[in-house]
């Protein structure tokens, strides 16, 4: 057998970029880049690696240089989302901090259903320099890192601590990022002295290898019974999840719901399954959702999820589907979450099983009062909706109202990101979806700081379509520094930055707690008070932006933030457009809860009064068996 010398981290560059996903004969480059931050752990490693293959020829591999651990992480998971999950990037790190930077991404990638590669750099496997810089030591073993911190929130793990080790460790690796049952993190954890170890491989490891991804077809008799179940009722409801999307099976759930009149609701990751304006849509599913879709799931007694994992929101915390017989089919390909609420599984491909589901539904119809009901409602909520997005709020526009500007002025194929604070609520409720791709809201972490990198990801993943990232003033202070790397590598996004002087989510919500908004504003502390309560502070964050590198336009109205939107598009390069909302002003309500406990006893009137409604609201909550 013919063998090549190389180090591991050189083996590990040629061998990632001859990796390939295949799905319905659709070929693609499953690792077409790589993040990294290079420090003492990675630099002479895979940095060296990079650079070689770079300079050589010998792998194509492109290098971009991330501001953020934890941001690289994001931009990786925001690009694998845009690309279905059949591809995704490498992150590598440093030991130490650049390591356990990463752990945030990582969570939020496997909550989410996202494969990214994580590549944290270890302490030395001999243990000859130990201990080094950074390492953690372990009174109880000799072989504990913080990259073993990575394990709980990945979906693979593995620590290289020999040159013959890594073989068998990319192909589980590659194994497991192709996995559409089970995506998440992928971390290899690599020693600093064996990256730069040498040892003979053999050539077959570097040859092209493709990893076809499945559909995995319905087991007849669990379609069986999913039919049967779904004959039987009168009132069936379809709940499109990120599944729906990921499988590119947007068509098909168009085709079922058309065929059987089913209304169809949507969850933060599937919005955009079906278009807002279809006329079995209707809106947003649970507690951030619309009040159309959470009147009809109070009635629903078969309830179909397709591709979801049923979270808190969606189910707003299992009260909104109350119907005292309600039964569920869940559509998955995780045998995990088709089993959720005691419903009928059936484990498969979302694609495959929606025209499975068609097949054996022919001739079947759900009553046409109840399809009529659905129309009705959701023809109510685009009112509500118009409303909200043209309620002329002074002297600061409403947050529903630059929601509503933005989504008149993109394009279908233009793509929206946002991952936390008020915004997701209120983008379920309103955005008019008309694209698969063109609602990326990341809601299964809800991180902070996700917005900036995640719309970098999705625009490297997709430079065809316009990216705006709607970035909440708490968010962008988190993590603005991938601004940088937009700039840098001339990838042009619109980062809009809606400024409403602190934590506006949790501002709400902690009053409507009985906690009086403590601790959610940015505010000097008060000297009479001890509290921060005195004058807002200072902040300049269009001024920020500006010092990163972007092109910065301010808007003090809603017709200024329309024509900076204008002026934003004709622009080649990165803009930031500031704008100042109010964060007291109106927005509609889905009708639907939330569980978050208020505390028992307290001495503060407030929180006694938020403390009944609380008691009052969970009476409504059920376990679904």
């Amino acid at each position: 057998m013919r063998t090549i010398r190389l180090t591991v981290a050189q083996a590990l560059v040629r061998f990632l970029a001859a990796q390939h996903s295949e799905r319905d004969g659709v070929r693609q480059r499953l690792i077409p880049g790589c993040f990294g931050i290079f420090g003492h752990g990675n630099v002479a490693g895979v940095g060296q690696a990079l650079l070689q293959a770079a300079e050589t020829g010998d792998a194509d591999l492109r290098y971009y240089l991330a501001r953020n651990e934890q941001a690289m992480v994001h931009a990786a998971a925001g690009y694998a989302r845009m690309r279905n999950r059949l591809q995704t990037l490498a992150c590598t790190s440093s030991i130490g901090p650049g390591s356990t930077n990463m752990v945030t991404g990582a969570a939020l990638a496997t909550i989410s259903r996202i494969p990214v590669l994580l590549l944290p750099s270890d302490a030395f496997a001999t243990r000859a320099a130990g201990p080094v810089l950074q390492q953690l030591e372990d009174a109880r073993s000799g072989d504990v890192s913080v990259n073993d911190a990575f394990r709980p929130v990945s979906v693979y793990w593995d620590r290289v601590n020999r040159p013959e080790q890594l073989p068998a460790a990319l192909l589980a690796a590659m194994r497991a990022l192709t996995d559409p049952a089970a995506a998440g993190a992928v971390t290899l954890a690599l020693p600093q002295d064996v990256q730069a170890e040498a040892h003979d491989w053999p050539d077959d490891l570097f040859t092209e290898r493709t990893w076809h991804i499945p559909r995995p077809v319905p087991e007849p008799a669990a379609l069986a019974r999913a039919a049967g179940l779904l004959r039987s009722a009168r009132r069936p409801l379809i709940i499109a999840g990120g599944g729906v999307i990921y499988a590119e099976a947007s068509g098909a759930l168009r085709a079922l719901a058309e065929q059987a009149g089913i209304p169809v609701a949507d969850t933060q990751a599937g919005k955009g399954a079906l278009a807002w304006d279809h006329p079995c849509a209707v809106g947003g599913i649970g507690a951030t959702g619309s009040a159309a879709a959470n009147a009809l799931a109070r009635d629903a007694d078969v309830v179909l999820g397709a591709g979801t994992r049923y979270t808190d929101f969606t189910t707003a915390s299992r009260t909104v589907f109350a119907h005292p017989g309600v039964r569920f089919v869940n559509l998955n390909i995780a045998a995990f979450d088709a089993a959720k609420h005691a419903g009928v599984a059936l484990v498969a491909d979302a694609r495959a099983g929606l025209d499975a589901l068609a097949g054996a539904l022919a001739g079947w119809r759900a009553d046409p009062a109840w399809a009529a009901r659905a129309r009705d409602l959701a023809g109510r909520w685009r009112q509500v909706t118009d409303r909200a997005y043209h309620l002329g709020h002074r002297p600061l526009p409403a947050q529903t109202e630059i929601i509503g500007a933005l989504n008149e002025f993109a394009a279908d194929r233009d793509v929206v990101v946002q991952a936390a604070g008020s915004m997701p609520g209120d983008l379920q409720r309103l955005w008019r979806a008309r694209d698969p791709k063109q609602y990326h809201v990341e809601y299964g972490y809800s991180c902070m700081g996700y917005e900036i990198p995640g719309g970098l990801g999705a625009k490297m993943a997709d430079p065809s379509r316009e990216v705006y990232v709607l970035v909440g003033d708490g968010s962008y202070l988190m993590m603005a520094t991938e601004i940088v790397t937009a700039v840098a590598e001339h990838i042009k996004l619109t980062i809009i930055i809606v400024d409403n002087g602190g934590f506006a989510s949790i501002g709400s919500l902690s009053q409507s707690l009985g906690s009086q908004r403590f601790g959610t504003s940015y505010r000097y502390r008060n000297p009479d008070t001890g509290l921060l309560d005195g004058d807002m502070l200072p902040t300049d964050l269009a001024a920020n932006a500006a010092s990163l590198g972007a092109g910065v336009l301010r808007a003090a109205t809603v017709a200024e933030f329309r024509d900076a939107l204008a002026q934003a598009k004709a622009s080649g390069r990165t803009t930031v457009i500031h704008v100042q909302a109010d964060p007291l002003a109106p927005a509609p309500s889905s009708d639907a809860w939330w569980d978050v406990p208020v505390a028992e006893v307290a001495e503060l009137a407030s929180t006694r009064k938020a403390r009944a409604a609380y008691e009052e609201a969970k009476r409504a909550q059920r376990p679904y068996l």
